[in-house]
């Protein structure tokens, strides 16, 4: 089997309580502030996880929530948009998405992992589109925070 390709990890760093950014990146009314258009979010192991996307390119995530301890980490099986399904999401999602608050001496780290990246041309292009993707929705993510937090 050929190796996978290395996960995508991406973090940023706010400066405010970790109750207030666990928040915002499990409940609904807070992924829907950065990250999607709504949200649907059963907060325990096994629960379900649905994440609907709008824009250029229109795509409904569904997915079983795999880590979950408040205010420490959250993750969900990942379903990726049209253009990358028969690759990422057959016969059942791939990858997964995952997010872990740490304390650090200028706020919270807010660290992604998206792992389970398979090789080749088609993982590249995939890969390389998750990225740009959670790259800019984790800026947002700060920005949001910082906005709800001092107006």
């Amino acid at each position: 089997m050929a190796e996978e390709l290395y996960p995508i990890i991406i973090q940023v760093t706010v400066p405010l309580p970790t109750h207030m950014i666990f928040k915002a990146i499990t409940e609904p009314a807070g992924l829907t502030g950065w990250l999607c258009e709504s949200a649907e979010v059963d907060p325990r192991v096994g629960g379900q996880c649905r994440l609907r996307f709008g824009g250029e390119t229109p795509f409904e995530s569904v997915g079983a929530v795999t880590h979950f301890t408040p205010d420490v980490d959250f993750g969900f099986d990942w379903r990726a948009p049209a253009s990358f399904a028969a690759l990422m999401n057959e016969p059942t999602p791939r990858t997964r998405v995952y997010f872990r608050l740490a304390d650090s001496p200028e706020g919270i780290d807010i660290t992604l992992e998206h792992i389970g990246w398979g090789s080749g041309d088609d993982w590249e292009a995939a890969r390389s589109w998750h990225f740009h993707l959670w790259d800019e929705r984790l800026q947002q993510l700060k920005a949001h925070l910082i906005k709800t937090a001092y107006g």
